[in-house]
């Protein structure tokens, strides 16, 4: 349990950065739906989907691909550091170039109005600008310097936060004359009212250049240092993982891409397909506690997978890590799926976005499954065998498109949540089955299954069966949860061994 507890720590020191900067960032999403109507939100929605996909092209694995050559014996991780991120600087700077001149073209796939092109000009730069700290943050990550990376990636997203609320709340209660309108004069040289959602993109543009001098330090330790034949096994170690993170992409986004190409029209009454999917994309925040717990999982597991590959007891290590992951991020699961009305009548301002609280438990348990699929992964990074992450993610892609076309039209944006949980069940699934033949691990499948199950009849049940008054709801949904806990508790709880009777 030593090397778990470590991980534990670990996590909890990158969980900082992650759970108080995602809950600072989801307070900003009563901001958005109270000041921007769901069409509005809709590009907001749309462009970010965009920008997952392109954040895979912009950094096409490399990071990954640091950690397992850092990690080999021999390798001089200083020229490893250069070369690395000499390659990503030239990369960067082409792929934003082409980006910006791009502009139009992306704005018409969703169908945003010409004139509007200066959004996908700030979305390519914070882009550019994201993808040169990939490396820099790896590095902070195999020195184990977790609190440096906290830090940095914290002031990041207290710096959008801010900036946030400044241009969409306090600019225009000043420039209207609610709040201080002594201040008028000085909103006016800095705010412009006709920007609007625009705000969004620049606020995290100004987050992401100030992120990118906090690692200063890292940078100015860089020499630029090209050399192909050095590159070239990184390369063909990388791109099957970049082609992997883009079906993950795909898997991740294309839904809210989708979603408005493929939705009969008038399916929701009154509402455009832009509205539907700001709905949508307001509804997929209130998952953002799974994602919370992944995310900050990845940054610890990442380096530390790889540095106990050479141990005796790793396959032990890797199963007991799965088991307590998936354990823990059930309990969210159950908790926040038995809660989501008040969650979302909390952050979500306008009762337009309530509707689709119905995705709220279904995405839940999607992120759950592909959590899963993270921990199962590290077998086909650690045997080299990064093609079969190709492949699984290829079929979770193409299961994806598939169930989207079909469910879209009949289910509307209910169709891309099960189209999501599906994807990510059957890549967990395969990644399992594989893994079993090419790097044995003894996870407890069964043991999980039937967990994962027990967690979803309980939130069925919750939701099945329903009470009108406040009171009684909420002891009823705290009930059921508290069932979940206890049965844990009493099957999980660690025994202490018999003494000997010597």
């Amino acid at each position: 349990m030593s090397v778990v507890k470590k991980l534990a720590s670990q996590t909890a020191v990158y969980g900082i950065s992650s759970i108080v900067g995602r809950v600072l960032t989801y307070l900003l999403v009563p901001i958005y739906t109270g000041a921007f109507a769901a069409a509005e939100y809709g590009v907001v929605t749309g462009l970010y989907a965009y920008v997952s996909f392109l954040n895979v092209v912009f950094t096409y694995g490399m990071e990954t691909t640091y950690f397992r050559f850092a990690n080999r014996s021999g390798t001089d991780r200083r020229e490893l550091y250069d070369r690395t991120l000499s390659l990503l600087l030239l990369t960067t700077i082409g792929l934003t170039i082409g980006l910006m001149l791009l502009a139009r073209p992306l704005l018409g796939l969703l169908e945003i109005p010409a004139g509007n092109e200066r959004y996908a000009i700030w979305v390519a730069l914070i882009l550019g600008l994201d993808a040169l700290t990939a490396i820099p943050f790896a590095r902070l990550r195999l020195e184990n310097k977790a609190r440096r990376f906290a830090g940095i990636k914290l002031a990041g997203i207290v710096a959008n936060v801010v900036l946030n609320l400044f241009f969409i709340v306090l600019c225009p209660a000043v420039a209207s004359g609610k709040w201080l309108p002594g201040l008028q004069p000085l909103v006016a040289q800095v705010y412009d009212p006709t920007v609007g959602v625009g705000y969004v993109f620049l606020s995290n543009l100004f987050a992401s250049g100030l992120t990118l001098l906090l690692l200063g330090r890292e940078l100015l330790d860089f020499r630029f240092r090209l050399n192909l034949a050095f590159l070239k096994p990184l390369l063909q170690y990388a791109y099957p993982l970049m082609l992997m993170g883009l079906a993950g992409m795909v898997n991740e986004t294309l839904d809210r891409i989708l979603l408005p190409k493929w939705l009969p029209e008038g399916f929701y009454p009154g509402q455009s397909s832009l509205t539907a999917v700001g709905i949508y994309g307001a509804c997929y925040k209130l998952s953002i506690f799974m994602s919370l717990v992944i995310q900050a999982f990845r940054y610890a597991a990442e380096p530390f997978f790889f540095a106990q590959s050479t141990e005796k007891n790793s396959p032990a290590t890797f199963a007991m890590i799965l088991k307590w992951f998936t354990l823990c991020c059930a309990v969210i699961f159950v908790g926040i799926s038995l809660n989501v009305e008040d969650f979302g009548q909390l952050f979500l301002r306008r009762p337009e976005y309530l509707q689709g609280l119905v995705v709220v438990p279904i995405l839940l348990l999607a992120n759950l499954f592909l959590g899963v699929y993270y921990n199962l992964s590290v077998w086909f990074k650690l045997t080299d065998k990064t093609y079969y992450g190709t492949y699984i993610g290829a079929g979770g892609a193409v299961l994806t498109i598939a169930l989207n076309f079909l469910l879209i039209p009949v289910l509307g944006y209910l169709g891309c949540a099960l189209a999501t949980l599906a994807c990510y069940f059957m890549m967990a699934i395969l990644c399992w089955r594989l893994g079993e033949r090419h790097f044995p691990v003894p996870y407890p499948a069964l043991r999980l299954g039937l967990w994962l199950l027990f967690a979803s009849a309980l939130v069925g049940l919750g939701w099945g069966v329903r009470v009108a008054d406040w009171w009684a709801r909420h002891a009823w949904h705290a009930g059921l949860t508290l069932v979940f806990l206890a049965a844990l508790y009493v099957v999980e709880r660690p025994r202490r061994a018999a003494p000997s009777p010597i």
